[in-house]
């Protein structure tokens, strides 16, 4: 696997963004062309409708469907932060720091970690800010 840096640590999956809710986006458009055409009188609108509906539900679904996984990967994140720094400190992560800055501070490595989450939580650095500051990079791989 590539070393993972700041430039390169962010993921994207594919089949999640272009086929899912881009599908979702097609029926969606071609279900409003379907309703102009079908507003002649020739047809019931009501297939129209329908793909109209199903569009707008795939959109949802694959959006929610990411968001929900990504909920559960922060929470994953905060709890196994929280537990390295236990273990490297003796205390728990300072309760100043938000979500995102605890997100952050997985990529620093165990030297660096206490004084950056001190000076994240001290002068509420963004989580850029936090990646941008971290001289050893720590990994994770695991995040999609």
């Amino acid at each position: 696997m590539k070393q993972q840096d700041f430039k390169n640590h962010s993921r994207l999956a594919p089949a999640a963004y272009y086929t899912g809710i881009m599908f979702g986006l097609v029926v969606f458009i071609v279900s409003i062309f379907c309703c102009k055409c079908m507003s002649t009188g020739n047809c019931s609108l009501m297939l129209p409708f329908l793909f109209s509906l199903i569009g707008i539900s795939l959109i949802f679904s694959g959006w929610y469907a990411r968001m929900f996984a990504l909920r559960a990967q922060d929470r994953a994140i905060r709890a196994e932060e929280n537990l390295r720094h236990f273990v490297l400190t003796g205390k728990l992560h300072d309760s100043r720091l938000s979500l995102s800055q605890v997100i952050a501070l997985r990529f620093a490595s165990d030297d660096e970690l206490e004084a950056l989450a001190k000076k994240a939580a001290d002068e509420n650095l963004s989580a850029k800010q936090i990646k941008e500051q971290i001289n050893n990079w720590r990994g994770d791989y695991w995040r999609v």
